[in-house]
């Protein structure tokens, strides 16, 4: 958590009104939130992988480097889900399906247009 003096504590300005706390513009103006919900900047390959580790044994196939926004990502999550009929999540830019479903997967993904490659054994 940051300090309140290394952002200097401007809360509101009777100039320009309520202030951002990150880059201390106005709310107007601030452009901390679109850099935030920008896409998240990687090397262009879609890694589709397996993993066990911390849920008790049961596989996950794990999908990272989406080049999507929070939204984007959510609905591709389903798109997943729905192609192999299981349950999973879409958050932290990484969507997990239930299940090792790699195959399916990268099929839909290198149709819809994403380099994808396998990660993982």
């Amino acid at each position: 958590m940051k300090s309140r003096s290394a952002t200097g504590g401007l809360v509101y300005s009777t100039d320009a009104g309520r202030m951002c706390p990150d880059c201390r513009q106005p709310l107007a103006q601030c452009r901390c939130k679109a850099l935030a919900a920008a896409a998240p900047a990687g090397d262009g390959i879609v890694r589709v992988g397996r993993e066990t580790k911390g849920r008790g044994g049961k596989a996950v196939t794990v999908v990272r480097g989406l080049p999507l926004d929070a939204a984007a990502l959510a609905r591709m999550g389903t798109q997943l889900k729905s192609l192999c009929g299981t349950g999973g999540t879409a958050k932290d830019g990484v969507v997990e399906v239930q299940g090792d479903h790699r195959d399916k997967v990268m099929a839909h993904l290198q149709a819809a247009g994403y380099t994808v490659k396998r990660s993982g054994g």
